[in-house]
């Protein structure tokens, strides 16, 4: 007998330590919107069981083999706005992809992405599972939303280690060969224009032509937003220097269609007017001269810091 009760004693502390690390695994915080406005004489319900299924699979698969903690979490939103019911369990609109990161010993969370993919169709039927399978495309709901996952992955690795985000954009590029034959836009290099779209954004990523983009991310948040508490004058200009990094991709190939860099650039550009408002004269003056060449888009905006102090 107690040969047994020990044993039962050991079963429940083993299950114990499975569920709580499945509970801890989960690595994003995720926010789900679907927004059906424009969509008239629906069955509103759909609409959510739908976001429901999307956050539960979202929050619900674990996408690492990292232990992430309750706090270690990525904050993310994935806002899907429908704007037309092709068929019964056919949709089609934008999907628009946030993620944040938090600042070292602050309460400041920095954007690391915010943009829209506008060509999404997809069928999504009531009560079906969302499964991912990363060897295979089966449904394009699934693998729009498991490239994003592993891109917001990709970002935040890249942030807290040099080129850490690697397997994660890998594992997007995956998704974008498996769904080469896949009929909906986006996956394929000549979808859409402007080379906006998920083939080019993690073919640009992974290109070495570009690679200090991604390091521009790491020295931005580690010796640049990171310090900002403790050694603010350093951490400006460090995050000049890791300017100097884009600008370098840019000269090499001034494309503005460069999806990476406009990607980059527009989590940013807000970010990049409030921390150098407060400069010295000549250390705004660099940062405009580098942001107007770069991002000529937002040039209107990035004056706004040689006029301030």
């Amino acid at each position: 007998m107690e040969f047994i009760r020990v044993l039962r004693y050991l079963i429940l502390a083993l299950a114990t330590v499975i569920l709580t690390q499945t509970v801890c695994s989960q690595e994003l915080n995720c926010n789900v919107q679907v927004s059906a406005q424009q969509i008239q004489g629906s069955n509103r319900q759909i609409f959510e069981n739908m976001q429901r299924d999307i956050y539960e699979f979202l929050n619900g698969t674990v996408w690492t083999n990292h232990v992430f903690s309750y706090a270690e979490r990525i904050d993310c939103n994935i806002l899907i706005n429908l704007t037309d019911q092709i068929s019964a369990d056919e949709f089609s609109g934008t999907i628009q992809i946030q993620a944040r990161r938090p600042v070292y010993n602050t309460t400041y969370n920095a954007t690391m992405l915010n943009f829209i993919d506008n060509s999404f169709r997809f069928q999504y039927v009531e009560f079906q599972p969302l499964e991912f399978d990363p060897t295979v495309h089966r449904s394009n709901l699934v693998s729009v939303l498991a490239y994003y996952v592993y891109i917001i992955l990709g970002f935040d690795y890249d942030s807290f280690s040099a080129l850490g985000g690697t397997e994660y954009f890998r594992m997007a590029e995956k998704i974008v060969t498996n769904a080469q034959n896949a009929p909906q836009a986006g996956w394929k290099p000549y979808d859409g224009s402007r080379n906006r779209n998920r083939y080019w954004l993690v073919e640009n990523i992974l290109n070495k032509e570009y690679e200090e983009v991604r390091h521009f991310i790491y020295q931005y948040n580690m010796n640049g937003l990171d310090r900002m508490e403790s050694r603010v004058t350093e951490a400006r200009a460090s995050i000049v220097e890791s300017l100097r990094l884009l600008q370098s991709v840019y000269r090499k190939r001034p494309d503005p269609f460069m999806y990476l860099l406009q990607i980059v650039l527009e989590a940013r550009s807000d970010e990049f007017v409030n921390i150098f408002s407060e400069s010295f004269p000549e250390e705004r003056g660099r940062v405009v001269e580098i942001l107007s060449e770069i991002d000529p888009a937002n040039k209107s905006k990035y004056e706004r810091i040689a006029s301030a102090g």
